[in-house]
């Protein structure tokens, strides 16, 4: 089982679609399942809305988990089994204020030493716990002992006691951590295999402690994906459009490329253009490379380009709006722009009216006039003979006005190319 388990506070960044897409693939590839959960427990940063988004968001990509768990409704789960870690001493209740253990903090760094909890209400007898009317937390025991996992990319991984510490486990508010919640639901869903980013490599031994103290012993492998750099080589933010997916899916990147580019990131591939149907029959999540990724834009254009081309009349039409006999003219613009909505822009120019430029003003009339009673030409070559006599027009002020009235700019691609695909509508067009 695998899983993707993004949290509903904010717009889907580049990391976390990356992350799905790998469990995706990797669950097909073994013929396992894939479900998707909605991690909403931190109800204050929880946006309205944004679990639609992210499901949304995947279908576009062609991902369709085959479950789809909410956190929040595993809730009594998170209580009885928090209660049974302190029932097996292996939690305990902690009463400490957040000015009592800020005090402790500062006094830590004060001394230039890594705070720890220092125990203080692991020490308390069960009488003085049920005495005790404060509020709150349950936090677990530190391990005894070394804690190791195997990571698929960053090889094996250790952790003292000391690194893991006594976490809290239930808020006062009686609602799990994150660690807490997500180990449980790992657990009571039977996931195997985790792939996420390698911010979350020191949540992994906690999650594993939690797990073991509940006396689960199926084994979860991992994979930690190394972060994404920006272009300046710092790790990407919210302040980076290009990490955010709907901004990119907004700026005309198809569905196809993005997920295409992503997989290349920092990974060795048969080749260079591919769908994810197609990664499926290769892919290998111990390939990718441990050092982080550099974000290259023209790259992730490059590859949006080839997969314009690759693309069905269907498609196009769907992702553009135009109608599906404009794909051949959208392919074509691919040597003029790499983004979708610049391309339909360019096309819907094409098939404007166009009002007459200062420049080449007379000559621009002339050539409508012209055009509107000239023979039906089936070569590029024809036409602009039957255009200069007619017009009696050459040279400058032939050409530049002829672009101008057949695609509204002075500038672009070959006419004689571009002639081809748009004979039969020349008449429409010259208006």
């Amino acid at each position: 089982m695998y899983r993707f388990a993004p949290s509903p506070t904010g717009d889907m960044h580049i990391g976390n679609l990356r992350a799905a897409i790998f469990n995706y693939i990797c669950a097909i590839k073994n013929g396992k399942d894939f479900i998707l959960r909605i991690e909403d427990t931190d109800t204050e940063r929880n946006i309205k809305g944004k679990e639609k988004e992210i499901v949304e968001i995947l279908a576009k990509f062609d991902i369709h988990p085959k479950h789809i768990y909410i956190q929040s409704e595993n809730l009594k789960f998170h209580r009885q089994l928090a209660s049974k870690l302190m029932i097996d001493k292996k939690a305990f209740a902690c009463f400490c204020t957040e000015a009592e253990l800020e005090a402790k903090k500062q006094k830590a760094k004060d001394e230039s030493r890594a705070y720890r909890y220092d125990g203080t209400c692991e020490r308390l007898s069960d009488e003085e716990v049920l005495n005790n009317e404060k509020p709150f937390v349950i936090r677990m025991k530190k391990p005894t002992k070394t804690m190791s996992f195997t990571d698929a990319i960053k090889g094996e991984l250790s952790f003292e006691p000391d690194a893991v510490d006594s976490f809290v486990i239930m808020r006062a508010d009686k609602t799990p951590t994150y660690n807490f919640a997500c180990a449980v639901d790992d657990m009571l869903s039977g996931v195997s295999y985790v792939i996420r980013g390698e911010d979350h490599v020191s949540n992994t031994p906690k999650q594993e402690l939690i797990r073991e103290a509940l006396g689960y012993t199926d084994k979860i492998g991992y994979a930690h994906l190394p972060i994404i750099l920006n272009e300046n080589g710092k790790k990407m933010s919210k302040r980076d459009d290009a990490s955010s997916v709907k901004w990119m899916l907004e700026h005309g990147f198809m569905p196809e490329a993005i997920a295409n580019y992503l997989i290349l990131l920092g990974n060795k591939t048969p080749c260079e253009i591919f769908t994810i149907k197609e990664a499926t029959k290769w892919f290998d999540i111990a390939k990718i490379s441990r050092s982080p990724a550099k974000f290259d834009i023209a790259k992730l254009e490059h590859v949006n380009r080839e997969h314009i081309k690759l693309a069905s009349n269907e498609r196009l039409s769907e992702l553009t709006g135009l109608s599906k006999k404009m794909a051949c003219l959208i392919k074509f613009y691919t040597q003029e722009s790499s983004l979708l909505p610049e391309i339909a822009d360019k096309i819907n120019k094409l098939y404007s009216p166009k009002s007459t430029p200062d420049e080449f003003a007379d000559e621009f009339e002339i050539l409508k006039n012209c055009v509107k009673n000239i023979k039906d030409c089936q070569t590029y070559d024809e036409f602009k003979k039957e255009l200069m006599s007619a017009s009696g027009l050459k040279g400058k002020n032939f050409f530049m006005p002829l672009r101008y009235l057949l695609t509204g700019e002075f500038h672009g691609p070959e006419l004689s190319e571009l002639y081809v695909l748009i004979k039969n509508d020349i008449k429409e067009i010259a208006r």
